[in-house]
């Protein structure tokens, strides 16, 4: 992540339209990859995922009027891509005649098919057991566990308490426990 005064010396150069195309290249590089894996890990295709990034970077740049630095540029772009990500699984889920609430098998099948995924199959059950999650479980669970997120930035940027967060980590857990252990 960027120093604080790097971060505001970016968010002032995205104010000004002077500067404010270099200042969007300097944030598209800095933060890309890093976006590129958390929406990833939402949606697991490849495909899907460039272009949810993509859709998140014009989604930002759009918007660029509204963005007044009281954020960080980082937690602004999460909760554009997180959102991007879910209007995208609610429109697969409606697509596929899925409730929010039931596993998201497409998303199983996806994974098992996806030619870019390069896991064994301890991996792949992982997955599996992170896929039956519950979709707020899941996004805590990958951030927290493969991001190495702080909970108050997650806070800022799913709108959740801090306790919260830590119960839902704590049940993704034991749920992924349980699914891993179960045949053993």
């Amino acid at each position: 992540m960027l120093f604080n005064s790097e971060q505001r010396e970016i968010a002032l150069q995205l104010q000004d339209p002077a500067t404010r195309r270099e200042a969007f290249t300097k944030v598209v590089s800095l933060y890309g990859e890093k976006l590129y894996w958390q929406i990833r890990k939402m949606v697991l295709s490849h495909d899907d995922a460039d272009d949810l990034l993509q859709n998140t970077f014009l989604k930002a740049w759009n918007n660029l009027d509204y963005f007044r630095g009281e954020a960080k540029i980082s937690t602004w772009l999460f909760k554009i891509a997180i959102n991007e990500c879910i209007t995208f699984l609610n429109k697969q889920r409606a697509q596929n005649h899925i409730s929010i609430d039931d596993t998201d098998v497409f998303l199983l099948e996806q994974l098992r098919s996806d030619s870019y995924f390069s896991g064994d199959e301890i991996q792949l059950k992982l997955q599996e057991a992170i896929l039956r999650l519950p979709e707020k479980q899941r996004l805590v669970f990958n951030m927290k566990y493969f991001d190495d997120m702080k909970y108050d930035e997650m806070s800022e940027i799913l709108g959740t308490s801090v306790g919260a967060l830590k119960a839902s980590y704590h049940y993704a857990v034991k749920k992924i426990e349980e699914y891993l252990t179960r045949d053993i």
